[in-house]
């Protein structure tokens, strides 16, 4: 869907790709790592904690009597069209960079709200935002394909470069390094910020997910006719391919890896997800969701109601990894049984899902506008956050599993502060 377009069923399959935070293992020898720093995931001390929360949870109830509980801590809403995009940055936690239907993109800090500054002169609705690995660089990218990366502490724009119509762009996990895939089925690479370029050359038809592998020397990526290839990023040569029966039958959607890379999880508008191994490009098996209910017979004229698989991801602590279909079920499978172990369901579509870091616990947000935490090894869930007067989306999650960003089609981004039960 054009995110300019009108109300109607929301069709989540382009940009929705969320960049997550890898947990750097030790470096090997990469070419494109050349520098690689210590990443201090230490919190380096909540700033101003006295600061005035601007526009936060007092508001009263919200417009339209659509919902007026309101969870969440601080509200930004300095955007004036919906949101699509949110990250945080990796080292402190402390920012957040969203992006938006009004074609803007902002930093700003997330104990307050406060902006730090405006990623101006994109000219089409920002659908991708990341900070580099080290926190140093933030890139935002719109659909029309003009990308800009900004230097943090400066607040300036450092470099930038047009493409074709973007699909999803994602930071090196251990360098300057930034990754982004087209419409026209090309992937590029970039060294930041110097420019030095690279492209990956697909198939002709959208490059519409990618995902870089923990190693920072391949990279995942799923394409509009249901093929997947992994490449060698700096050979620029195609490891794998998985097309025709092996790959899928309708366009990628999503993909996502493990902790240490050997395993690829591929999610299609087919509903299938798909495991493959890394190394040897084969699909281990495949994860097939019927629909939770019954098919009526569909009338002439008539559309089926579609499902599809919208996000997925690996839980680093079990053998196990979860689906969001966007008929709204959450499917927790375990890999060690290729099995279905629980099946959580939500009263509508899944737009995007997360794994805390270290505990089986996964987070969804979904076009009802809630944010849900599940305990993946029971299939119950532990918590629900709200605030959304519409869809959510997009979120991140911070490194300790504390606190929770949505972007929401109400023009608003907010910072929800997760307490669990259990710790």
């Amino acid at each position: 869907m054009e995110p300019g377009e009108g109300p109607g069923p929301l069709d989540l399959h382009g940009d929705e790709e969320i960049i997550e935070v890898v947990e750097l293992g030790p470096p090997g020898p990469d070419d494109l790592a050349e520098e690689m720093e210590d990443v201090d995931f230490e919190d380096e001390g909540a700033e101003e904690p006295d600061a005035e929360a601007w526009d936060s949870e007092d508001d009263e109830g919200v417009e339209d009597g659509m919902e007026a509980q309101d969870d969440s801590e601080v509200t930004f809403s300095l955007h004036s069209a919906s949101v699509f995009c949110v990250s945080l940055d990796p080292k402190t936690n402390m920012l957040a960079v969203t992006g938006g239907e009004d074609d803007k993109a902002f930093v700003w800090r997330v104990s307050d709200g406060e902006l730090l500054f405006e990623c101006s002169g994109h000219k089409d609705s920002v659908t991708c935002a990341g900070f580099s690995y080290d926190s140093v660089f933030v890139a935002t990218g719109d659909m029309s394909g003009l990308i800009k990366v900004w230097r943090v502490d400066a607040k300036e724009e450092v470099w930038s470069f047009e493409v074709g119509d973007l699909e999803w762009m994602e930071w090196h996990p251990q360098a300057h390094v930034l990754l982004a895939g087209t419409a026209d089925g090309n992937t590029w690479m970039w060294k930041i910020p110097s420019g030095d370029c690279k492209t990956f050359q697909g198939p002709a038809c959208p490059a519409t997910c990618g995902r870089i592998l923990p190693d920072g020397k391949r990279a995942v990526v799923g394409y509009e006719d249901g093929t997947m290839r992994i490449w060698d990023l700096k050979q620029g040569t195609s490891l794998h391919v998985l097309k025709g029966q092996d790959g899928h039958q309708d366009p990628l959607t999503c993909v996502a890896s493990n902790q240490d890379g050997s395993l690829i999880m591929t999610g299609s508008v087919d509903c299938h997800a798909k495991l493959v191994n890394s190394t040897t490009g084969k699909v281990v098996c495949v994860f097939k969701m019927e629909s939770v209910t019954p098919k009526a017979p569909i009338s002439e004229g008539e559309e089926a109601e579609s499902n599809s698989v919208e996000s997925l991801g690996f839980c680093n602590v079990m053998p196990l990894a979860a689906v969001g279909y966007l008929d709204g079920t959450l499917a927790i499978y375990d890999l060690s049984t290729q099995s279905l172990r629980h099946k959580c369901q939500h009263e509508s579509g899944i737009v995007q899902l997360l794994w805390e870091e270290s505990s089986a616990v996964v987070y969804t947000c979904s076009l009802d506008g809630a944010v849900r935490l599940w305990d993946a090894r029971s299939g119950k869930m532990i918590s629900e956050y709200r605030g959304h007067s519409a869809e959510i989306l997009d979120f991140a999650v911070n490194k300790d599993a504390s606190i929770v960003v949505t972007t929401s089609g109400d023009h608003q981004a907010k910072v929800f502060c997760v307490q669990r039960p259990d710790r």
